[in-house]
């Protein structure tokens, strides 16, 4: 793997930036592109080590792997690592061990959504089955699991399987919910919290810990990365609604098909009338959704103002995460993590 290939999300999101009219940003992209090259670089040859055995479950995990990825929260767990001690031995392990447990929900995802695609290529599951994405995925926590044990970052392995369940049970909770579009927003945020966010809280305070920075900073990074993770769904419910699926590599709509509820969704839901019930019939029937409905779906988003005050709220999450970091040391580090936030705000996959 060559540091060069380390950071794709740096370099994607400085174009956005720099096409967005942000050229402040996309220099701080560029900068933090320069100072993370070599830590990343090190966190890619040592995911790279993963045993790729001929067993179909490890083939299965190696394909999304090899795809690549966005690689926020190992970034995360470097960045915060850096507020203390640096990104040595240990952090490597827990930036290695978030995205292997961040894969293995994707491999599980796509087989509970049946989904067929993802980044941009056959989801693992139209290539090995069903069994064989579920069985990687277990395979993969594992894998995490036994690296963060092996640490020396106490308390890391607890938090990570409390985690896990908060993970799980956020996952039921989607599932309890699917096909209901409403307008209340508590089930939304306690999902996105428990789904999404989790691993983002868990990344920043193990990279924190693994640093050795002090328990208030730990707890500062973790409230960072409740918010980034919030505001991080939130944009990725407005890509499956706007997006170019050429960019993110996924279907438009694909949540929408699915009944999952999104924060636009639930403000539109609540502004129109209509909108639930017409979808809720279309779900009910369990078939694809008419271009028609589709339509006005998107017409009723843009009507009702519901797409721009969801990316208005994911503006104000970011803000809340960077008004944690005042808790930080600071430094470079800690301006890093303001770039990264910022940035968030500005991604198109």
């Amino acid at each position: 793997m060559s540091v060069a290939a380390a950071t794709p999300l740096l370099h994607r999101l400085g174009g956005v930036a720099s096409a967005h009219g942000l050229p402040d940003l996309a220099g701080r992209l560029d900068e933090l592109h320069s100072w993370m090259r070599r830590d990343l670089a090190g966190f890619e040859a040592e995911l790279g080590q993963l045993p790729a055995g001929q067993r179909i479950v490890q083939r299965a995990a190696r394909h999304l792997l090899d795809l690549g990825g966005k690689h926020l929260r190992p970034m995360c767990v470097a960045l915060a690592s850096r507020l203390g001690h640096g990104f040595g031995d240990d952090a490597r392990a827990m930036a290695v061990a978030v995205e292997l447990v961040h894969t293995a929900t994707l491999l599980h995802d796509d087989v509970v959504d049946q989904g067929d695609s993802r980044r941009g290529a056959p989801a693992a599951r139209c290539l090995w089955g069903n069994a064989a994405s579920v069985f990687a995925g277990d395979w993969l926590l594992v894998q995490a699991l036994q690296r963060i044990r092996a640490s020396r970052v106490p308390g890391a392995l607890d938090r990570m399987l409390a985690v896990i369940d908060e993970m799980i049970l956020a996952e039921s909770l989607q599932l309890e919910r699917r096909g209901r579009l409403a307008a209340d927003l508590d089930d939304y945020f306690q999902v996105v919290e428990g789904k999404t966010a989790s691993l983002f809280r868990w990344a920043l305070w193990a990279g924190g810990r693994a640093g050795r920075v002090d328990d208030d900073a730990c707890a500062a990074l973790e409230g960072f990365g409740l918010h980034l993770g919030v505001a991080f769904q939130m944009i990725d419910d407005l890509l499956d609604l706007t997006g170019d699926p050429r960019v993110t590599g996924k279907e438009l709509h694909a949540d929408l098909r699915e009944g999952k509820m999104t924060c636009a969704l639930a403000l539109a839901a609540g502004r129109d009338a209509g909108l639930a019930g017409a979808l809720g019939e279309a779900l009910a029937a369990d078939v694809p959704l008419p271009a028609a409905l589709i339509e006005h779906i998107r017409l009723a988003l843009e009507r009702t103002g519901a797409l721009a005050d969801a990316r208005a709220m994911a503006g104000e999450r970011i803000a809340r995460a960077v008004d944690c970091l005042q808790r930080v040391p600071d430094g470079p580090a800690r301006a890093a993590l303001v770039t990264v936030a910022e940035a968030t705000a500005h991604r198109e996959r």
